[in-house]
């Protein structure tokens, strides 16, 4: 059974930080994989935020948190990160881990419909 558990949401003032990790099956860490954050405000589309592929030798992110946030992760522990560094309210969100099917090839924040695993999701709200 694969799990992807998201935790450290909260509450935090604008230009602060928050580090989110998500728990994640072994499985998802196999060969060249590709693990992902995504985020979804209310009354908005899900939209994804930073992807780290190539087995964890190369990061992804859109120009919208690029330079504020950093993916990261760690096998051993089958965690990852998400550091979110000079947090603005418009990133005020429930934020989502997501992998696909490892193997598969695809990691492309654009086509969601490819990250067939999810994690409940972790609040994060900036005022």
């Amino acid at each position: 059974h694969v799990q992807l558990v998201e935790s450290g949401g909260g509450s935090v003032q604008a230009g602060g930080s928050l580090r989110l990790s998500c728990a994640a099956s072994r499985y998802l860490f196999s060969g060249s994989f590709c693990m992902a954050w995504f985020r979804q405000a209310p009354g908005k589309l899900r939209e994804g935020v930073a992807a780290i592929y190539r087995g964890g030798r190369a990061t992804y992110y859109p120009d919208s948190v690029k330079g504020r946030f950093a993916i990261s992760q760690d096998s051993a522990t089958n965690t990852m990160y998400l550091q979110m560094t000079s947090l603005k309210p418009e990133d005020t969100a429930m934020y989502y881990c997501a992998a696909p099917e490892p193997g598969s090839g695809y990691c492309r924040l654009g086509r969601q419909v490819d990250f067939v695993y999810w994690g409940q999701g972790t609040q994060v709200t900036v005022s």
